[in-house]
């Protein structure tokens, strides 16, 4: 891995550290709380342009974690994380840990552990991080920070996929992404997004593929006028996208790019959610596969029946259309349950700050 980044990354974190240390909190009143949610999933694609990924993926993703708060700023979280694909046995396909730090100030976000990606990462485009990620992946390993202003935010993250070991290679993704927006009260903004998969070798002396990197970049310029219409939710955006892909030793970086446009509205119950791609295809090891193909567009029609305090559902149809392959469709319901966080004991911290 370039020293280069490792030294920037380690730099960014201990300036939030720094700055982290210039905040007080504003109780010194703990306390320990429950939190519960989950996720239930239909998702059937069916796909010509990719057979392998024409398939059904069902199941339930439930969360259990308990958090530590010593005042307004300092959390620890520990829990679990499981999913269950209905039919499947044993029951629980997967278990994963929840155990993390996290500081959060009015601008400041920290998290070291293993903590979830829902609303820190879910806003990359699925060029970038696919969909089913939110089914079988839910957590990052590793550091995340984010600042955020009236003009924005930005966040800088690493996730940990593999340890290397005599038969695993060492892999991790790092990233970094963010919104400006000029005019906190005009419709136009700029975003970025940008991730790395860094891919070495294991830790055996046998021959065995080369160090790689694969990765991508957008940067986008919309008009945001949602609230400012009819409609709940008015978005449109452009850009440009390229993707860095190399094998150390056999191949420079490849450097595929292409344009990117999407469209966002909402009217109550109803959206829709429209995205372009034209260019040269990329293969993004943890991207959508249809951005290997030189035009890709995907239309959502999104019906939510019915959305309360603490559930919501949504119905998605999707249609994917690609060179060759016009009407690949994908069928999705989806619930969400989150309970919040619920106060278990209160406690005083003076003794332990």
């Amino acid at each position: 891995m370039n020293k280069k980044f490792i030294y920037l990354f380690c730099a960014s974190i201990l300036l939030s550290f720094n700055l982290f240390a210039q905040s007080t909190p504003d109780t010194l009143q703990g306390s320990l709380d429950v939190h519960f949610n989950a996720l239930g999933f239909m998702d059937n694609r069916e796909y010509s342009a990719f057979v392998p990924r024409s398939r059904t993926y069902s199941g339930t993703r439930t969360t259990l974690d308990f958090g530590i708060n010593l005042d307004s700023l300092n959390h620890f979280i520990v829990g679990v994380n499981g999913i269950h694909e209905f039919g499947a046995q044993p029951y629980f396909l997967k278990v994963d840990p929840i155990a993390y730090y996290h500081y959060e100030s009015n601008k400041w976000t920290f998290n070291i552990g293993q903590f979830p990606r829902e609303g820190l990462l879910t806003q990359y485009p699925r060029a970038l991080l696919n969909d089913t990620l939110r089914y079988y992946r839910p957590n990052v390993e590793g550091l995340l920070t984010s600042l955020h202003t009236k003009y924005g935010y930005e966040t800088i993250w690493i996730d940990w996929v593999s340890r290397q070991t005599a038969t695993d290679r060492e892999q991790f993704l790092f990233g970094d992404c963010g919104t400006y927006t000029p005019n906190p009260k005009g419709p136009f903004y700029l975003s970025h997004y940008f991730l790395l998969l860094h891919d070495a070798g294991n830790s055996s002396t046998a021959p065995q593929p080369g160090i790689s990197d694969n990765g991508a970049a957008q940067i986008r310029v919309g008009l945001d006028y949602s609230h400012r219409t009819v409609f709940d939710s008015l978005k449109f955006d452009v850009g440009g996208m390229l993707s860095l892909e190399r094998t150390r030793g056999v191949d420079g970086f490849r450097v595929p790019k292409g344009f990117v446009a999407s469209a966002f509205i909402s009217y109550h119950k109803f959206a829709l959610f429209e995205e372009f791609y034209g260019g040269q295809g990329s293969h993004v090891d943890y991207g959508d596969s249809f951005y290997e193909k030189s035009t890709y567009n995907r239309l959502d029609i999104i019906y939510s029946p019915f959305v309360f305090k603490h559930i919501k559902g949504q119905f998605i149809i999707s249609i994917h259309s690609s060179p060759g392959y016009i009407g690949d469709s994908q069928q999705a319901f989806r619930l969400t349950y989150d309970l919040g966080r619920k106060v278990l004991k209160r406690f005083k911290t003076d003794n332990l700050l």
